[in-house]
């Protein structure tokens, strides 16, 4: 085994662009929205160079407060980016599937953080945010998907009774389908970040058995939040359906 990773040389990491060439070419050919994907693909690599410059002084910093202070922006930003798929609620939404995301998220990142790694101290960054980074960013795919299919069926007509449940068990297929495919199909980031430097797949096993826990917990506490919570927002705007 390896004790570490070796850096990327550039002119490598260009040949990792060759399929994301063909498939903008695919989208173009077939009359899709290619120039947002563009624009994405772009905006992924401005994100991850600064965040990567970011987390370098983060990391040297080991201030709580900057640690809070970057919680406090993930669940601000993917709040707001859950609700691209109703952009026309948005800002009335926003309120709630903040609160949404913030305790499914937030009490899950509190458990697994301070219960399972016990981490010293606290707000130990290195651990911290890679965490929150993927607990709150499944949060978000949970609430954007729900948000979308309860919207579309309320408006098809269906009492909220139904359009709920059918809309938590939307959101979750992600997730469901993640459940299965890990060992068989996948082995996820954590597990792969652990392998590469060396690590045992025993220990990486667990640590990644936590990941899959805690992103399954965070994803159906928040899209169950957010449902609640934006009943009568959703009711309003659609009309009075029958939910009993």
């Amino acid at each position: 085994m390896v004790n570490s990773v070796d850096a990327i040389p550039f002119f490598n990491l260009a040949i990792a662009f060759v399929p994301v060439i063909v498939a903008i070419a695919i989208l173009v050919k077939w009359s899709l929205n290619s120039g947002n994907a563009l624009y994405a693909i772009v905006r992924m690599l401005v994100q991850l160079l600064l965040i990567g410059y970011f987390l370098s002084f983060l990391f040297e910093s080991n201030s709580s407060a900057i640690v809070v202070a970057v919680l406090m922006v993930m669940v601000f930003a993917s709040s707001w980016i859950a609700l691209g798929t109703v952009s026309e609620k948005r800002l009335t939404l926003y309120k709630h599937a903040f609160i949404a995301i913030g305790v499914g998220g937030g009490i899950t990142l509190l458990l697994v953080t301070q219960g399972v790694l016990e981490l010293n101290p606290w707000y130990t960054p290195q651990l911290m945010i890679p965490l929150a980074g993927m607990i709150f960013a499944n949060s978000m795919n949970s609430v954007s998907l729900s948000a979308e299919r309860l919207n579309a069926e309320l408006i098809r007509g269906m009492g909220y009774a139904e359009a709920k449940n059918i809309a938590l068990q939307t959101s979750l297929i992600p997730i469901i389908n993640s459940l299965f495919a890990v060992g068989l199909v996948s082995l996820p980031g954590m597990m792969t970040g652990q392998i590469l430097p060396g690590v045992s797949p025993l220990i990486a096993v667990r640590y990644q058995i936590m990941v899959m826990c805690m992103i399954f917990g965070s994803s159906v506490i928040s899209a169950a939040c957010f449902l609640v919570l934006t009943r009568p927002i959703f009711q309003s705007s659609v009309g009075d359906y029958v939910d009993d």
